[in-house]
């Protein structure tokens, strides 16, 4: 990370941070209190030694010593209630941000368009959530005490043994801060091993990921040394720029100790010289050797510090890029509606593309009625499941319209368009949850007679049968349920949900055939009533579809229903004959 970046960071750490600011402002001044507390014990303690010096020569003054003791246990003992409040402030405010940061991401990944997910692996998103708003927390709560309390240290020390003797003060600031300059240059040196750090990690961890959910893909093509090779290439660059960057700064540490050390020599050497002259107490040298080890002790602690600090402004500078990432369009003024949906679908000289100078389609046009089973075949790649995409906004047309029932769906909010839709993809998802919570998802009031219904209806009432609990199993990772049953629950998803309009892309790609035709009328009767788009590689499931959408390079060259595109011989007669032959 470049220096303007580590200011970047850092200036949106404390934008973002707005409310808290304040209790880190209390934080602050209870740290430098505690600072002060701890700089005035060398003093009393410097005039306790000469008072017992004196005394070994002459009369003990116990009251007076008895008095500087009292004080000191009493500024020692408000010194830790204050350190013990800074540090119960502190723990609070970090975890409070780093709350705030995860639910902002949620709600972020929440407004984000589909292209951005399409371009970043997911195991990189997630560990923008999970490592890298860890680091910040982590990071603030052990470090932002510890620098404004070793700052404030460091400059009363200086003060106090400039103000006791300037020659000493001196030498020993001079000793001290020779080694802080190396410190600091290096810090300068390992800064961009920090932010490739993070990189790395985020990289590595979206490997892993992927290769944990194709591992079954993995091991049938014995791909295993492939996946193997390539995380540890991932690894070991991981390995080189966390090394490099441990490496750099665990040099601050004994090379702090050794400042340490050798400024406790020159102040040891100067001030015996200067007692043999008569020009300072034997109390001030003692009172010099702690105010040497409160100079010294801060510069240690601040050059840790800044080492964690690197880490959390290439986590935060990942965080605040994500979080600052191009959102959807705001709807909050849009105020269209569709009380009553008939069901019409129009596409009007629909033109779009992935990237802007590379259109999928160019010009889009159809109609479907309210009520009709639209069906859109052809090759893979030909831009069907675009079609769906666009209509349920997943992504915005690059030039002409799409409108329901007359409305143009961009003028209705996102959540208002995709209530009208119940879909079936052909990756099912499950969630952990029980089998009721995976049937009637995001939908309340719906009775256990509906459930019986939907499932007697899609084939799923024997496998609810032997289910332990019925509705109420836990549906988790040691689940028996195959591909094929995942597909039934979410078709009965897409049935509970009882929407206006209806999508199935490749609702039967999981299923047997015997399945299938069970599926198939359960289909049937779902789409009665309702504008239906079926996205099929089976022509034989589409057969009678209302009007049948073929689709080749992104445009729609055939149109028609299943006899009428036979008789025409053209693309569809070619891929559903071909279709018959491999089965034949």
């Amino acid at each position: 990370m470049a220096k303007a970046d580590l200011k970047q960071a850092f200036g949106d750490f404390f934008s973002y941070i707005g409310t808290y600011k304040a209790a880190l402002a209390i934080s602050v001044v209870l740290s430098v209190a505690g600072a002060v507390l701890t700089l005035i014990g060398p003093q009393k303690l410097g005039e306790v030694t000469d008072l017992i010096r004196e005394g070994l020569s002459g009369s003990m003054e116990i009251p007076a010593i008895v008095r500087i003791a009292s004080l000191l246990a009493v500024l020692y003992g408000a010194g830790f209630l204050i350190n013990y409040i800074q540090g119960f402030l502190m723990a609070t405010v970090t975890q409070r941000i780093t709350q705030n940061m995860r639910r902002d991401i949620s709600r972020k990944i929440n407004r984000m368009p589909l292209k951005y997910f399409d371009s970043h692996t997911t195991g990189d998103t997630l560990s923008r959530v999970t490592n890298d708003v860890d680091t910040v927390g982590q990071t603030m709560n052990q470090c932002f005490s510890t620098l404004i309390f070793s700052v404030s240290l460091l400059a009363g020390a200086a003060l106090m043994m400039l103000l006791t003797n300037g020659l000493m003060a001196l030498c020993g600031i001079l000793a001290a801060l020779v080694g802080f300059a190396l410190v600091l240059l290096i810090i300068s040196k390992s800064q961009h091993y920090f932010t490739a750090q993070q990189e790395e990690l985020g990289g590595l961890n979206g490997h892993v990921e992927e290769s944990y959910a194709g591992i079954p893909v993995i091991k049938v093509y014995n791909g295993e040394r492939n996946a193997r090779e390539e995380f540890y290439r991932r690894n070991e660059r991981l390995y080189d720029c966390a090394w490099k960057s441990q490496f750099l700064s665990g040099l601050m540490q004994p090379l702090m100790n050794f400042i340490g050390n050798f400024a406790y020599v020159v102040v040891c050497v100067v001030g015996a010289v200067l007692a043999a002259r008569g020009e300072i107490t034997f109390g001030v040298i003692v009172a010099f050797m702690l105010y040497i080890r409160n100079f010294t002790y801060p510069l240690q602690n601040i050059s840790q510090a800044l080492q964690s600090v690197q880490s959390m402004a290439a986590a935060s500078d990942r965080v605040f890029a994500f979080l600052n990432e191009e959102e959807m369009e705001n709807e909050r003024r849009k105020n269209a509606c569709l009380p009553e949906v008939k069901g019409d679908v129009s596409f009007r000289h629909v033109a779009f593309g992935y990237t802007p100078d590379n259109l999928l389609m160019k010009d889009v046009s159809f109609e479907a009625k309210a009520g009709q089973k639209i069906a859109i075949v052809g090759p893979t790649g030909a831009g069907k499941t675009t079609v769906v995409n666009l209509l349920m906004r997943f992504y915005e047309v690059s030039g002409g319209s799409i409108s329901i029932d007359g409305v143009p769906i961009t003028s209705l909010k996102r959540e208002n368009l995709r209530e009208l839709f119940g879909m079936v993809l052909q990756d099912t998802w499950m969630f952990e949850g029980t089998v009721r919570e995976n049937l009637v998802y995001n939908k309340e009031g719906v009775s256990e007679e509906r459930l019986d219904q939907v499932c007697r209806a899609v084939g799923l009432t024997d496998l609810i049968d032997q289910l332990p609990d019925r509705y109420d199993t836990m549906l988790n990772d040691n689940a028996s349920i195959s591909a094929g049953q995942k597909q039934l629950f979410t078709i009965a998803r897409a049935m509970i949900e009882d929407a206006p309009l209806l999508i199935l892309d490749e609702a039967t790609s999981s299923v047997d055939t015997r399945t299938e035709l069970q599926v198939q009328r359960a289909m049937d009767l779902l789409t009665q009533g309702r504008t239906s788009f079926v996205i099929a590689h089976r022509l034989s499931t589409i057969k009678n579809a209302d009007w049948i959408l073929v689709m080749q390079s992104g445009d729609i060259v055939e149109s028609g229903n299943h006899e009428s595109l036979l008789k025409k011989g053209g693309v569809y007669a070619e891929l559903y004959n071909s279709q018959f032959e491999q089965t034949a």
